[in-house]
């Protein structure tokens, strides 16, 4: 199954709330919506008397991400689906994509409704290589973000890794996968089931070489790779061009995706080996054509999640092309059997 859509809130969209860009997704004709989560603030408060015995996902007007219990060395984590007591620290988002945890199931069963695949992607400027206080803040981030998909629904949690900085690429790949290997335990004990998806970069200067992100899926269990296609062209210098192109990365990457392919496309302008910006398909020279020719030639489960300027409308004219792909190939098809046709007689 191919599947088409935004990455955020349709731009066409009047209302600016989930459930209006799941809808208009849907009345658009997509059928995929990558949800950005673009900052992951929170707040810390001591719970009252009166939230005595009521669970975090219980709560109204207030998604709780961590509380905790006890001072010092005794000072313990308490898991969401238990009673809060009087006195307990509770850490809840500033700037939540839903209400409250009630709100981001029923958004789930909207979209599964209308048929609107779902996926969230954690905050753009991530660091899981220094050892600072940013990389902490990156993995509650990448955490928070698995509690909301876990509610939500989501087929993907998709982030990025960070910059090499003053590390050197080996020392970079150990620090990474050793904190890839935390947050995914943290998953688990969580119950979140929801997969990893670390996404190719599109600059020299950060971590996602397409090997680097297939070795991480190796060295880490679980892990799945995110193509990002307009990243990989731009850092290759213009690397994709035909469709075999496009096939090396799909063949690579299929021991690691599960049966399924969680992408990113737009046009995109780039120099030297670094994407400079995104833009519409028409404009930029990576051609979606080849790797729709890619995808026919296959029998792949995809999603394709566009982030041009364009935002829908890029979604919608790639499913489009691949239509006009396909037509193509049927009508030639068609030709084909007639002339043989013709001969016999």
């Amino acid at each position: 199954m191919i599947r088409y859509g935004p990455s955020g809130i349709p731009l066409s969209c009047k209302g600016r709330t989930l459930r209006d860009g799941i809808e208009d997704v849907h009345i658009l004709g997509l059928t995929a919506m990558e949800i950005q989560v673009l900052r992951t603030n929170v707040y810390e408060r001591i719970a009252t008397e009166e939230e005595d015995s009521i669970t975090p996902l219980e709560f109204h007007n207030e998604i709780m991400v961590e509380v905790s219990r006890g001072s010092g060395k005794k000072r313990e984590n308490v898991p969401l689906n238990e009673e809060i007591k009087k006195g307990d620290t509770i850490f809840s988002m500033s700037n939540p994509i839903a209400r409250d945890y009630t709100h981001l199931s029923e958004l789930s069963e909207i979209a599964r409704n209308l048929d609107v695949e779902l996926s969230i992607h954690t905050p753009y400027y991530m660091d899981l290589v220094a050892d600072n206080d940013l990389l902490f803040k990156s993995i509650d981030s990448i955490k928070w973000a698995g509690l909301l998909a876990k509610q939500l629904g989501a087929s993907m949690l998709v982030t990025h890794i960070g910059m090499y900085g003053n590390y050197s690429k080996t020392l970079a790949a150990k620090n990474i996968k050793e904190n890839l290997l935390f947050i995914s335990d943290w998953l688990v004990e969580n119950d979140i089931h929801v997969p990893i998806g670390v996404e190719t970069s599109g600059r020299q200067e950060i971590f996602g070489t397409f090997p680097e992100i297939i070795k991480l899926c190796k060295d880490v269990p679980g892990l799945v790779p995110i193509i990002n296609f307009s990243h990989i062209h731009a850092r290759g210098n213009g690397a994709l061009k035909k469709k075999e192109d496009f096939q090396e990365l799909f063949d690579k990457a299929d021991k690691y995706s599960n049966g399924f392919f969680h992408t990113h496309f737009s046009g995109v302008e780039h120099e030297g080996g670094n994407e400079i910006r995104y833009t519409p398909i028409k404009k930029g020279d990576l051609k979606f054509e080849p790797l729709a020719e890619c995808i026919l030639d296959n029998d792949i489960d995809l999603t394709l999640i566009c982030g041009s300027p364009l935002l829908e409308h890029d979604a919608m004219y790639m499913k489009v092309i691949l239509e006009r792909v396909l037509a193509k190939r049927e009508a030639k098809a068609e030709r084909q059997k007639l002339k043989e046709n013709n001969k016999k007689k």
